[in-house]
C-alpha cells in the first residue's frame, strides 16, 4: 500500500507526504485549459507530482489518488481519505459539511484564545488539549524535534490474537477429553442418560405400608 512505502532512511513519512504539501491546487489545469470545471484538486500518491483535475484524473485510474478540498482559504483532505495511508494522530481534525477533515499545512494565529491552554507545538494555534499539532504539515515538523514521532500507520490488531487460541477442550476429541476426565464423571453420564442428575438420589419411597393382619371371627354367644 502506497502509505507503508517509506524508503530507505526516510523518517519523514512517506515519499509523497512534502510534494503534496508544496503543491499548489485550486488552479486552472494548463493541459485542459479550454474546458470548463477543470480546477486542479486531485492529487496523484504515485506520480507525485502537479495538483490534477477531473480530466487528468482519466489518467490515473489505477493510482491512488485523493482529493483536495477548501476550508477558510486552506487545503484540507477528508481524515476517510488520507488515513488509509498515513498515520494522524496527534493531529486536530474538524468537522465541515459533516466530514472529519485535518488541514494540510500550519495555520498561525496572532492572537491566541482566551482561555486555551494547548496550542500546536509548531505554529502556536489554539488546539483541544488532546492534540498536538493543527496540520499534517506542523506534525511534519514536529517529527524533526521527535525522532519518535511517525506517519507511518500502525498494523491492525490480528483478531486471532485478540480471540486467544482455541481452548484445549475444543481442540481435543471427544473420546481423548473423556479419558482425561474424573474417574466418576461415568456416573454422571450413566446418570444422564436414565434422566436422573448429578448428586441426586433416587426416588424412594421410605413410607411403610401396614399389612392388615388376619380377620377373627367373633366367637358365639
Amino acid at each position: 500500500m502506497v502509505g507503508l512505502v517509506f524508503r530507505s532512511g526516510e523518517e519523514m513519512g512517506p515519499p509523497w507526504l512534502k510534494p503534496m504539501l508544496r503543491t499548489s491546487f485550486f488552479i486552472s489545469c494548463p493541459v485542459h485549459a479550454e474546458l470548463t470545471k477543470n480546477e486542479c484538486n486531485l492529487y496523484c500518491l504515485d506520480c507525485m507530482g502537479p495538483a490534477l483535475c477531473s480530466y487528468c484524473h482519466s489518467f490515473h485510474k489505477d493510482h491512488h489518488v485523493v482529493q483536495i478540498r477548501r476550508s477558510s482559504y486552506h487545503n484540507v483532505i477528508r481524515v476517510s481519505e488520507v488515513s488509509k495511508f498515513i498515520d494522524i494522530s496527534g493531529v486536530q481534525t474538524y468537522i465541515i459539511n459533516s466530514a472529519k477533515i485535518v488541514f494540510l499545512n500550519e495555520r498561525p494565529q496572532q492572537r491566541p484564545g482566551k482561555g486555551v491552554t494547548n496550542n500546536c507545538q509548531i505554529c502556536g494555534r489554539s488546539l483541544l488539549d488532546s492534540f498536538r499539532f493543527c496540520s499534517l504539515g506542523c506534525k511534519l515538523g514536529g517529527m524533526k524535534r521527535e525522532p519518535e514521532l511517525s506517519f507511518a500507520l500502525k498494523p491492525k490488531p490480528n483478531k486471532e490474537l485478540m480471540m486467544g487460541s482455541e481452548s484445549d477442550d475444543s481442540s481435543t476429541p471427544k473420546k481423548m477429553r473423556r479419558g482425561m476426565e474424573d474417574p466418576f464423571d461415568e456416573d454422571t453420564h450413566q446418570n444422564a442418560r436414565e434422566g436422573i442428575s448429578p448428586g441426586t438420589p433416587p426416588n424412594v419411597n421410605y413410607r411403610i405400608s401396614r399389612r392388615k393382619g388376619i380377620p377373627h371371627r367373633a366367637p358365639p354367644f
